[in-house]
């Protein structure tokens, strides 16, 4: 009896035995499969990263090869645009000179008219010439004719100067279109190189509702870094601004090195009187703006960025975004504006 009851069980508890390992097999081999895709999906992203980075670093590349030339090329518009302002201020000189010949040769030819006339009318009152008197009208006639072809000289020579002058303007304009142009790409280059600065900064610091962009600046309010009444940057404040560190370190090559970028630092304060308390460290809402501003510049500086890009600067109360004195209002003004711009 008791070997009975022991075959049975075993009977039994073989096709449970079987079940159970097909089913952890099956756990296996779905948890294998959702890892070969994983690593599939994971692979390709990487692959399109690379190729990504790849095209970056190649345009970065080409534009500052494109920059260096726009700029020598400026350079030598410039000091063509130099030496044709030289060449006009003469030519101006030679006109004035040439004016006051021109005027000088007119009042001689009109006094020569004068005596003619007076000579011409005394011999007709006398009704008779001695040869003394007509040899001096044919020299005064001679002179006269002198004159007159000297006074059309110097007049072709005037035109000429001002034909002159005027190809010589339109070649600076000519000179000055390009240059224009030339700076203007490179106002485009370093805009797209600030989009790219903020969409990457968006990022990093993740979808916050008290940090965005105004214009061409990133902002963040004041109360994510500094406390009521302070200047020292909060723990909570580092880390925000680390992470701004890093992209603007991560960004910094792709910035052509002919631009002298930096990066502004605007503190702002609200409307609000500072209390006795605050007073006792700031004497006003201008000093206590350019403060954090100082602040902030200062721990950039820690976090390895070039002392010499960044720029601090206080506006006190007098640069609000929103009108109102409600907190919400408040909080919006007292801020921290990053602006990454020319010298």
């Amino acid at each position: 009896m008791p070997r009975r009851r022991t075959s049975g069980q075993d009977a039994i508890i073989w096709p449970g035995f079987v079940d159970g390992l097909s089913t952890l097999l099956l756990v296996v081999m779905f948890v294998l499969s959702i890892f070969v895709v994983a690593q599939f999906y994971l692979g390709q992203q990487l692959t399109e990263r690379d190729t990504e980075l790849a095209r970056l670093t190649s345009r970065l590349d080409q534009l500052a090869e494109q920059l260096g030339l726009a700029r020598e090329e400026g350079e030598r518009l410039q000091s063509r645009i130099l030496s044709l302002q030289d060449t006009i201020e003469d030519k101006d000189a030679q006109i004035a000179t040439l004016n006051d010949e021109l005027a000088d040769t007119s009042a001689r030819l009109e006094q020569a008219g004068e005596a003619v006339a007076a000579t011409a009318e005394e011999l007709e009152a006398e009704q008779a010439l001695s040869e003394e008197q007509r040899a001096e009208i044919a020299t005064l006639n001679r002179q006269l004719a002198g004159l007159r072809r000297q006074l059309a000289s110097l007049q072709e020579a005037l035109e000429a100067a001002e034909a002159k002058d005027i190809e010589q303007q339109a070649q600076i304009e000519n000179l000055s279109s390009r240059l224009n142009a030339a700076l203007a790409r490179k106002v485009q280059e370093l805009a797209e190189v600030r989009s790219r600065f903020f969409e990457a900064l968006r990022e990093a610091l993740g979808n916050r509702e008290d940090v965005r962009v105004v214009g061409d600046r990133f902002v963040f309010e004041s109360d994510i870094l500094f406390g009521s009444c302070s200047a020292t940057i909060s723990a909570a404040g580092q880390r925000e601004l680390a992470k701004l560190a890093d992209v603007l370190l991560e960004i910094r090559d792709q910035i052509p090195s002919e631009v002298a970028w930096v990066l502004r630092v605007d503190g702002h304060a609200d409307q609000t009187p500072l209390g006795p308390g605050c007073r006792a460290r700031f004497e006003s809402n201008w000093h206590l703006s350019a403060a954090r501003a100082i602040s902030v510049v200062q721990y950039l500086a820690t976090q390895d960025v070039p002392e010499q890009r960044l720029v601090a600067a206080g506006f006190g109360e007098f640069q609000p975004l929103v009108e109102g004195t409600d907190p919400a209002s408040l909080a919006t003004n007292r801020r921290i504006e990053f602006k990454l711009t020319e010298r």
